[in-house]
């Protein structure tokens, strides 16, 4: 039996390996998005086809039914091409008319006086990166076009799944993003301050959990860790988790720090002090302490300054931006929910506990 023999590595053996892992990644994720990008065009080209024969030759509501049934007995192998996908195909074109994927379409922008808005918001490049299933969910939920622009960009960004950016639209993320009260813009230089504003939301969504309306920080900061992964992505993209009730070590006292995280793409330690009820100007205090002593144990040279972020139920922004005045350290403020109040459309048309009982004891006779 022949054995293998020991064979003794190049120096940059390691580099060379991460090297080729990295560009194999590249060339995957390459791939996946030039397929996209030609099954978008695609699908926009079908769109085209069947809008202008619609608007030359009047085709009625029948003929999409029996295009779709006929491609499914012509190409029984290619999904994609039901009665359903089909008519999304007709909406995406008329969505987008502006798109240049061929020559002619220059024309029609010109002749559209909202194609050159249109192509300046919706470039081909961004189209062409979002994925089909979220262009359907998109044109269905989201009409405003720049709040459209908004989520395709964060999807994109963040890598949501389909799944992901529903939840994202219906909880109004367009809205929470970057409202938090702060005082980067005095404490952080630009453009640090507003790529950090926009990291942080108000309010933030915790509505995975059940807590008693009497429950104690310590629960809440449980339940978000045993939740870590909904939390995470309620935080946004880039946060990493370090540690919860995070020893520091102070001369001969001990501190705890509530939840310290880091985050990847703003190269810093981030803070959470999770609070129950109102904010407190004394918060701020606090966390300016913690933040401080972050940068002293923890932070390495190339890190940039720590952020504290205050998590409480109802933060007064007046009181908050006073508290955050005087403050060295830069430092937020956000609320948190733990379950979402009912639109009042819906909560209207909900029967009252008196209507319920009139129906049960009507159904007693």
């Amino acid at each position: 039996m022949s054995r293998k023999k020991n064979v003794t590595l190049p120096a940059d053996y390691t580099g060379l390996l991460a090297d080729i892992k990295q560009r194999v990644r590249h060339a995957q994720t390459r791939a996946v998005l030039a397929v996209n990008a030609e099954l978008i065009r695609l699908y926009w080209e079908i769109g085209a086809m069947i809008d202008r024969r619609q608007q030359q030759e009047g085709w009625g509501s029948g003929v999409i039914p029996r295009l779709a049934r006929d491609l499914h007995n012509e190409l029984p192998e290619e999904k994609g091409f039901s009665e359903r996908n089909i008519k999304r195909m007709l909406a995406f074109y008329r969505e987008y008319p502006h798109l240049e994927f061929v020559p002619q379409a220059v024309a029609q922008i010109d002749s559209d006086p909202k194609g050159p808005q249109l192509a300046a918001l919706f470039p081909v490049e961004l189209i062409q990166s979002v994925p089909w299933g979220h262009h359907s969910e998109l044109m269905a939920k989201v009409k405003d076009p720049a709040t459209r622009k908004w989520y395709m960009q964060a999807a994109i960004e963040n890598g949501w799944s389909r799944n992901i950016l529903v939840m994202q639209i219906e909880t109004a993320a367009h809205h929470r993003q970057g409202r938090a009260t702060t005082n980067f813009a005095k404490r952080l230089p630009p453009p640090d301050s507003d790529l950090v504003q926009q990291t942080l939301k108000d309010p933030y969504l915790f509505d995975f959990l059940t807590l008693e309306s009497g429950f104690h920080e310590r629960e809440l900061e449980t339940g978000l860790i045993a939740h870590l992964e909904k939390f995470l992505l309620e935080l946004g993209r880039g946060f990493a988790f370090v540690g919860r009730q995070y020893h520091l070590d102070i001369g001969d006292r001990d501190f705890y720090i509530d939840l310290l995280f880091y985050h990847l793409k703003l190269r810093c330690y981030v803070v959470i002090d999770l609070k129950r009820g109102d904010f407190k100007p004394e918060y701020a205090g606090k966390m300016n302490f913690y933040c401080s002593v972050v940068d002293d144990q923890l932070r390495h040279e190339t890190d940039k300054p720590t952020i504290g972020l205050i998590l409480c139920q109802q933060p007064d922004r007046v009181l908050a931006e006073y508290a955050l005045r005087g403050i060295d350290k830069p430092i937020g403020v956000s609320s948190f929910e733990l379950t979402r109040a009912l639109p009042e459309s819906l909560e209207s048309s909900l029967p009252s506990i008196e209507q319920i009982e009139k129906e049960l004891e009507g159904g007693d006779e």
